[in-house]
């Protein structure tokens, strides 16, 4: 299985670093970023540990997600492809309607 990050998946990770890097300093920000692609690395040999999503905007869409403090990292599994596809990284303190896919 292999880790691959979609476009906004990666723009959302650069604006969470950003955020903690504006608010809470280089360390957290690098801390906070850290935590969060070692849980996406669990993907690589567990590619189904994550809970499915149930958030009715992409439940037909076979999503799962993994919780690294207050994120959501929204992936789904290509077997044909053999890739875990990372598609977002939602702050689950915001409202659900505001998750974007």
């Amino acid at each position: 299985m292999k880790i691959v990050w979609t476009a906004l998946a990666k723009a959302q990770l650069k604006e969470v670093f950003q955020y903690y890097k504006e608010v809470a300093g280089g360390r957290v920000a690098k801390s906070v970023r850290i935590k969060i692609l070692e849980k996406t690395n669990n993907l690589l040999h567990h590619p189904e540990i994550g809970q499915v999503e149930s958030n009715p905007l992409v439940a037909s869409l076979r999503y799962r997600y993994l919780i690294s403090g207050n994120y959501k990292v929204i992936y789904r599994i290509e077997n044909s492809k053999k890739i875990a596809l990372i598609v977002a990284i939602f702050d689950t303190r915001q409202h659900p309607d505001a998750l974007k896919v």
